[in-house]
């Protein structure tokens, strides 16, 4: 899929903004992101005290900054540096404390060449993007909602992941970590993924039984995972409960 890189890249100038903005967090929970099902756009954390936003609205494929008005630059023909030009004079026009720096602390897969512009090659790929953000958000908040377990949903901008962490707080001093992921060298797809932690190590997997639905890795990432382009939300949950429970006992 050539969107995911295009919306990869351009989801940059949110976590910049947050950078740029807001104050440090030790996490980098500053820089990450929401994502609105009913707009079908990626959010910053609000960017000033009247709640000005910058958003990527994936239908449009467009930056919306929201101020007290709504403007927005389309992507399609654009380069890094018309981009970054534009969000600088929005900044400075909502009279933003300090200005926008494209500042990344980390390195993405790829880059834009100087000259290169954002395309938009194929409108059918981002209606599925669009698809599996919205399925992703639902599917994490429901679950976490039906088990209890508290956590923000946000698109973290490194790894362009939907992704939730929620301690089980039920003395075993276990967590989980569950998501949506983008096509890496493990799974040549979007797929879920759940792993669960006491402290910062990964619990290992190779004594639980099978999945209904999914499958469980041991060997580098620990946990389990479940491609998500065919499934319904109603797979996801089963898929995220049943390994929950492997967790538990």
């Amino acid at each position: 899929m050539k969107m995911i890189k295009q919306f990869h890249l351009a989801a940059q100038y949110l976590a910049t903004a947050g950078k740029s903005f807001l104050p440090h967090k030790k996490d980098d929970s500053h820089t990450n992101l929401g994502f609105s099902v009913a707009d079908k756009s990626l959010l910053t954390w609000p960017l000033n005290a009247s709640g000005t936003q910058l958003g990527l609205n994936y239908n449009t494929f467009s930056l919306d900054w929201k101020s007290r008005t709504t403007q927005s630059l389309s992507l399609k023909g654009k380069t890094h540096t018309e981009v970054v030009e534009w969000l600088s004079n929005m900044a400075e026009a909502s009279e933003l404390e300090k200005p926008y720096q494209y500042n990344l602390h980390y390195s993405l897969p790829y880059t834009m060449a100087d000259g290169e512009v954002f395309e938009l090659s194929s409108t059918n790929e981002v209606q599925e993007l669009i698809r599996l953000r919205g399925l992703a958000q639902k599917v994490l908040t429901t679950f976490l909602k039906d088990e209890n377990l508290e956590s923000e949903v946000r698109v973290w901008p490194h790894h362009f992941d939907t992704g939730a962490f929620a301690h089980l707080h039920n003395g075993s001093g276990k967590s989980v970590g569950l998501g949506l992921a983008i096509p890496d060298s493990m799974v040549n797809d979007f797929y879920f993924y759940i792993s669960g932690y006491r402290g910062n190590t990964q619990l290992r997997t190779w004594a639980f039984k099978p999945l209904a639905k999914g499958t469980w890795k041991n060997n580098g990432f620990k946990g389990a995972v479940l491609p998500a382009s065919e499934i319904t939300h109603e797979i996801g949950l089963d898929f995220f409960r049943e390994a929950l429970k492997s967790y538990k006992k």
